[in-house]
């Protein structure tokens, strides 16, 4: 359908009825004896949760909130302009054949941006407030956009075009929206032809198999627009294939895009996404449990009571005094201001956590009374310690997560919960985090299954190393704002903290589209007791000849980072990175080598010969066990966020760095580092820890085997990337061990199989040992008294996970 109507044409077609065009008795229309007030019923639910509700009008900030969505719909209204290839002269959607495939995404992309531009002008029509709240002018303008695209773009007979999402999930889900918003203004011929279109591009073979694009959040999405497609066109059927198609959202997966049991979750097959795509995942469930509770077709599979575990064993670990790890976001860590947008503000962790707590208050409503009780309780928490980027304040919450966020807040029968501490390892996503009073840390990691980084749609273009083993890290009262202020488009990516990198000049984008790059390793993960442990990762450099062994054992005041069989052949400096802080605009933190306060000015360079210890004023310190060679540099960086993402503002930035790292050299053989982590220690306690030389052994750190003893915490960490004696233990195969003995006599023996390919294993511990008193099944076999043998069977099926065996010690 491509003919031409002019504005005032579409305005008198509006009101046409269906019966001058023969379309009474269609089933679009009819439903399929489904009581029409039921649906009614469900049009007014789900007015109310993209609107919002219990909120005063003419109270802060509600009331220049809402003033503000009436100027940005005003300002949509009057440039609004019909034509050929576009609804507004800045939104063409007509494709003249691009030469690229970006160029093609562009265009879809703007059709789908006209979309939302009409559901922003729906909702100040029918939000309080707005100035324009029930406008009959404001109602046809939208009517004539709604048939214009109709018309123009988005209809039965139009082929797609560009990016599947914006035809599939982001144009339908704002014009489903806008319908239910706008529904007493249409006609029942409107009805059946906005239906129809989404019939044409999100047909119920969209989600006949769980596969591909319909899978995790986007299965959810797709879920969306068939189930508000059933309820503006009154069709039982839809609503009730909508409904049935989340089921196979709920259960835990083994491989591809999902949850997993050990609380990863994945989307585009091999990226760590619990904070952007998860995040949608969340908030998409959450509005469709509660838009059909109560209804013919609310969702009553059990299974999705492991969307409700997930909330704690998925979301809530990576989230921490209101932000949501950069490590779980993808490429959405690359989209900071938008180009040409100058209402759209920064968009960061921060941000994006704001959006999740939203996201858990309203699944809180469909759970338990004890999950929403303590769900609340969190989210009081992650509120009130958000001082970096304060929730009730933040100007991208859309007004209804507001007013959740802020009934939290006010509710005087919610007490706060504090960040809880322990060490979670997530290894079929290659992620761990580690929290502890006061601070919290995470490490990002890459193998054959979980992706170096994510670039696509000209996004993320310089993530390369995000999954070279980056160690991000908070505390509670400081650095809250460390990868929130225009980190990412300033930082040098080829020293991002923690990780070990060729120099070798890499292009944008460089190893393909979503997810596509990934190492040929399978040793990477970890064993953990809940409360400290050993993680590692064999790391194999993207597009380079790099190799090494990184270990991280996570104490209780501190992290130790080894590295060692770091070789290269590129001809490229290849560096292990200490630390690399944002010190922002202007900062000035001190750093103190060895008990001497280095210059403040930029730019500095130094190489800091025999260093034992620096630290950092006001974010911690650093120790190098036995003396290290480390260089220091302070400078200012400048960079756009086009520089990283094509789609975000070219506006220059400026940051300050101090950054700290091992040179390797050009072409390594074999080299190896060691240092320290102690976020929140003062220079004392710094310089203490490095005088006591006795607080740590390293057993070993070598391309064979890396492993370190703290006698104070009765803690033994061994990474064995080759079957052999380390210090009292000996495994007869690859396998990562973490011990920690009891001041009660007892001890828990942490074991795993990382690469997913022992079928047996045998471990000693030369301790003695009367009797081990709990096991796994995976233990075929022991040994006790002058030393623990233990003998595993087939470790295969056990996808990384720690086997725990309590023992009671000689």
């Amino acid at each position: 359908m491509t003919r031409s109507w002019s504005r005032r044409t579409f305005l008198h077609a509006t009101g046409g009825t269906a019966l001058a065009l023969g379309l009474t008795g269609s089933p679009l229309l009819t439903g399929q004896a489904v009581a029409a007030d039921e649906f009614s019923t469900l049009r007014a639910t789900w007015r109310t949760l993209i609107l919002g509700e219990g909120f005063s009008p003419t109270a802060e900030p509600f009331k220049t909130m809402l003033a503000q969505l009436g100027t940005r719909a005003a300002e949509f209204r009057a440039t609004m302009a019909p034509a050929a290839g576009s609804l507004w002269p800045d939104a063409v959607w007509t494709d003249p054949e691009p030469d690229t495939d970006q160029e093609s995404y562009g265009y879809s992309a703007k059709m789908n941006e006209s979309y939302a531009r009409l559901s922003t002008m729906a909702q100040a029509y029918r939000q309080p407030g707005t100035g324009l709240t029930g406008n009959a002018s404001l109602a046809a303008d939208i009517v004539t956009g709604l048939d214009h695209m109709y018309s123009r773009i988005y209809h039965e007979n139009q082929t797609r075009y560009g990016n599947w999402y914006n035809w599939q999930i982001g144009a339908p889900q704002a014009l489903l929206d806008v319908c239910v918003l706008m529904y007493d203004q249409l006609s029942a011929t409107q009805i059946a032809h906005y239906c129809a279109a989404v019939d044409h591009f999100v047909p119920d073979s969209s989600v006949a198999a769980y596969s591909g694009t319909s899978t995790g959040a986007n299965r959810v999405d797709l879920c969306r627009v068939l189930i508000l497609r059933g309820i503006v066109g009154n069709s039982s059927a839809k609503v009730a294939l909508g409904r049935n198609a989340l089921s196979p959202v709920f259960p835990y997966v083994t491989s591809g895009d999902g949850l997993y049991a050990d609380g990863s979750f994945i989307q585009h097959t091999s990226v760590p996404y619990a904070g952007t795509y998860g995040s949608v995942m969340l908030g998409g469930l959450g509005m469709l449990f509660a838009l059909l509770a109560g209804s013919t077709w609310a969702v009553t599979d059990p299974n999705r009571q492991i969307v409700f575990d997930a909330v704690e064993n998925a979301w809530a670990p990576f989230l921490y005094n209101g932000l949501v790890m950069d490590n779980v976001s993808g490429r959405g860590m690359s989209r900071g201001i938008a180009l040409n947008d100058p209402r759209q503000i920064q968009s960061d962790d921060h941000l994006r956590g704001h959006s999740i707590l939203s996201s858990v208050v309203l699944l809180g409503q469909g759970a338990s009374a004890a999950e929403n009780a303590r769900w609340r309780g969190l989210v009081k928490g992650w509120i009130q310690r958000d001082y970096y980027s304060p929730v009730l304040s933040d100007p991208g919450l859309s007004l209804v997560g507001l007013t959740r966020l802020k009934s939290v807040a006010e509710d005087t029968s919610v007490s706060a919960i504090a960040e809880p501490t322990g060490h979670r390892l997530f290894p079929a996503m290659a992620r761990a985090t580690h929290r502890r009073p006061g601070w919290a840390a995470s490490i990002s990691m890459a193998s054959k299954r979980i992706t170096y980084y994510e670039t696509g749609n000209g996004e993320n273009l310089r993530g390369w190393h995000t999954g070279s083993g980056m160690l991000y890290w908070w505390g509670d009262t400081y650095a809250n704002g460390q990868y929130s202020d225009a980190f990412w488009p300033t930082v040098d990516p080829y020293r991002l903290p923690g990780t070990t990198n060729s120099r070798i000049v890499l292009a944008d984008g460089a190893g393909g589209d979503w997810g596509g790059p990934k190492p040929d390793v399978n040793w990477v993960g970890g064993a953990t007791d809940g409360t400290r442990a050993a993680v590692g990762q064999y790391l194999k450099g993207l597009q380079s000849t790099l190799v090494a062994k990184k270990s991280w054992f996570c104490l209780d005041d501190s992290l130790v980072c080894l590295g060692a069989g770091i070789r290269s052949t590129d001809g490229a400096a290849v560096e292990s990175v200490v630390e690399n802080r944002n010190l922002g605009p202007g900062g000035t933190h001190a750093l103190t080598v060895n008990g001497t306060v280095k210059p403040v000015g930029h730019p500095w360079s130094e190489t800091l010969t025999g260093a034992t210890w620096a630290h950092i004023g006001g974010m911690g310190g650093y120790v190098f066990p036995g003396g290290a060679t480390i260089k220091a540099l302070r400078e200012e960086r400048t960079g756009r966020w086009s520089d990283i993402n094509r789609g975000m503002a070219t506006t220059p930035i400026t940051r300050r760095y101090l950054t700290l790292w091992a040179d390797h050299g050009t072409n390594p053989t074999n080299g190896t580092y060691s240092s320290i982590l102690m976020p929140g220690a003062s220079t004392t306690q710094t310089a203490a820890r490095a005088a006591d030389t006795g607080w740590m052994q390293i057993l070993a750190n070598t391309d064979n085997q890396q492993g370190v003893r703290v006698p104070s915490l009765g803690f033994t960490g061994v990474n064995f990337w080759f079957g052999g004696a380390v210090g009292a233990l000996t495994a007869s195969a690859p396998c990562s061990v973490m011990i920690s003995e009891k001041t009660d006599g007892t001890a828990v023996i942490c074991v795993s199989d990382p690469m997913r390919m022992q079928t047996g294993l045998t471990l000693t511990w030369n301790r003695a040992v009367a009797s081990v008193t709990s096991k796994p099944s995976t233990v075929t076999a022991t040994a006790t008294g002058s030393s623990l043998s233990l003998t595993f069977g087939d470790l295969t099926g056990t996808m990384g996970a720690t086997q725990r065996i309590t023992v009671r010690l000689g």
